[in-house]
């Protein structure tokens, strides 16, 4: 009778523990610099089972917070400040009960216009794209930024008629699954740097491995990586073309390129953000400009991508999106709209439908699930 009593008195810690996993953070990272006038960095509370939305805090006076990254050890987020030649980045320290960001310190970004952080435990590092260059910041103890240890400067440019690569235009940095390797993006130079990664060392963090060469005035913009580390998927702004690749130990070998535009299409595409479902199983790319739309593809155990389906994304300028933790639904920033769409997510065959349900937010271009 004890025994059981005991199991009556657990069920509820049990359930309330279950319950309490389908609540996750959400940060929003904003444009204040917009009519639309955002506060800065917002934290909403997202259930993943019915994509309900409440906001938990804002995280004010922080200029252009446009991309965030959080700590591996949820402690800390780092955030890009995009405020042209005067651009910087911060060092917060993150409550993840009460979904605040504490202000530690920020410092120069080191080149202009910052677009993409990223972070391990020893380092954060930073794609700027106007000043065309990669820059590693050392972390302290207490999270706070050091200042510049590496700056990577590019100087190349490429063939688009429209002026956008007459420089180099860092846009993503990004860790290899191995963790062994950097990637760069530079949408300016239509190239691919692939570098060695050292997180200790003081002054040879990182070492030129490999540069790969895109398609003429295609723009690669940013990079997703199946789970399993295998594939790698680089998401092209000027066509909105992907190329798929087989990754190992730090090289790239191309095995497709695929669009996601009718061949008719005549309009601006701005290929935006792309991403990969938690189960590997199917890719999601936005488009902006004339065409606000999301296309899905499915993933073959070979890598080779098969189209599914291209929805409007029921907004314009979908400059970042995001797979909820459960993937059950897929969450698009719309810049220009001020709102985040949220569509469910069919797990079985990849297609979205819309939910109806919307967060009303200004000016979002960030979107960061935590626990």
């Amino acid at each position: 009778m004890k025994k059981y009593n005991c199991l009556l008195l657990l069920m509820p810690i049990s359930f309330a523990a279950l319950a309490q996993q389908t609540n996750y953070n959400l940060l929003i990272g904003t444009y204040t610099n917009t009519p639309a006038k955002s506060e800065g960095i917002y934290t909403y509370s997202f259930n993943t089972s019915t994509a309900d939305a409440k906001l938990k805090f804002t995280t004010k006076d922080v200029n252009n917070p446009s991309y965030i990254a959080i700590s591996p050890d949820n402690k800390f987020a780092y955030v890009v400040n995009e405020t042209g030649t005067t651009s910087t980045v911060s060092a917060f320290k993150y409550n993840a009960v009460t979904g605040a960001l504490l202000f530690i310190n920020k410092v120069e970004s080191e080149g202009a216009d910052p677009c993409y952080i990223t972070a391990d435990k020893d380092n954060v590092i930073v794609a700027n794209y106007s000043g065309g260059s990669l820059v590693v910041f050392k972390r302290k103890a207490d999270g706070a930024l050091d200042n510049a240890a590496l700056v990577i400067k590019h100087t190349g440019k490429s063939i688009d008629p429209k002026g956008r690569q007459e420089t180099a235009h860092v846009h993503m940095v990004k860790f290899t699954p191995d963790r062994k390797f950097l990637i760069c993006t530079d949408l300016g130079e239509d190239r691919i740097y692939i570098y060695n990664y050292k997180p200790k060392n003081t002054r040879q963090i990182l070492t030129l491995k490999n540069v790969l060469r895109t398609n003429p005035g295609s723009g690669p913009r940013h990079l997703a990586f199946t789970p399993n580390g295998k594939f790698a998927y680089l998401a092209h702004e000027f066509n909105g073309s992907i190329t798929g690749y087989y990754y190992t130990n730090g090289d790239l070998k191309k095995i497709q390129e695929i669009g996601t535009t009718p061949k008719s299409f005549e309009g601006r595409i701005d290929g935006a953000d792309i991403h990969v479902s938690a189960d590997g199983k199917f890719l999601y790319e936005t488009n902006r400009g004339d065409a606000n739309t999301i296309s899905v593809f499915s993933i073959l155990s070979t890598g080779i991508l098969r189209f599914v389906e291209t929805v409007s994304t029921l907004g314009k300028g979908p400059r970042n999106f995001s797979i909820d933790p459960s993937g059950r639904f897929v969450l698009v920033a719309h810049q220009y709209n001020n709102n985040v769409v949220i569509f469910n997510r069919n797990k079985l065959t990849g297609k979205l439908t819309d939910s109806g349900k919307r967060i009303e937010v200004a000016a979002p271009v960030n979107l960061v699930f935590t626990k």
